[in-house]
């Protein structure tokens, strides 16, 4: 029996030297993210949920300087496609799509058109929303399952960034080291983003007006 015993925690003492720590966890996830970047092509879930409007849910895919948001508030839907010049807007309700400027300087019928939108979306690509996602944080391992880490990022005290959120839970898959989902709260909302591919396609993000039959497109550049 001693020798059974003996040999069983040789056998486990071997496995946890392969075990990962948190730490090398989010390493090896961010590692994996930089060669998928190298594409520049991603696709990522949202659901934000907001003290007062609710939750608003979207999905966004980027390609190169082209980018398409899908948004889903109280049950109305906008979509956006931006290729670094100019915005398209689609409004099922309205059954129209508007086409804008998205360039800083330029005026749409002489009104300046905000370009905090299409700026946020050029930044989604370049670097990837997981690059140093953990820094500032400590990380532990909440969770194990067969095939993903639960891991819980709590924020130093050295960390001095008011934009960082206390905590953030993130969930990688085991083998791929591919985030599953990344979840935090702040600013009195809460946040989440899951699904996140990149097997993108440039017609994915380009607006062809053939895909919206019937919709009046009206041009305000």
């Amino acid at each position: 029996m001693r020798r059974i015993l003996a040999l069983l925690s040789a056998f486990f003492l071997a496995l946890s030297a392969f075990a990962q720590t948190p730490e090398e966890i989010v390493t090896k996830m961010e590692e994996v993210m930089d060669q998928f970047d190298k594409g520049d092509a991603h696709a990522m879930s949202m659901e934000m949920t907001f003290p007062i409007v609710g939750t608003v849910t979207g999905k966004v895919w980027s390609w190169g300087r082209k980018f398409r948001n899908e948004i889903v508030i109280k049950g109305h839907k906008g979509v956006v496609f931006i290729d670094g010049d100019t915005q398209w807007i689609y409004i099922p309700e309205d059954n129209e799509v508007r086409i804008k400027h998205s360039d800083p300087g330029k005026e749409t019928k002489g009104k300046t058109i905000d370009t905090s939108l299409s700026e946020q979306f050029r930044d989604f690509s370049e670097p990837t929303f997981t690059d140093g996602i953990s820094d500032g944080y400590d990380i532990f391992l909440d969770k194990e399952t067969a095939t993903a880490w639960y891991l819980r990022c709590k924020k130093k005290k050295s960390n001095k960034d008011k934009n960082d959120p206390k905590t953030m839970d993130l969930v990688v898959a085991k083998g791929t080291f591919y985030p599953l989902s990344v979840s935090t709260k702040m600013l009195g909302m809460s946040i989440k983003m899951y699904d996140m591919g990149v097997n993108v396609t440039e017609k994915q993000v380009t607006f062809n007006p053939a895909d919206y039959p019937g919709v009046t497109i009206i041009d305000e550049r």
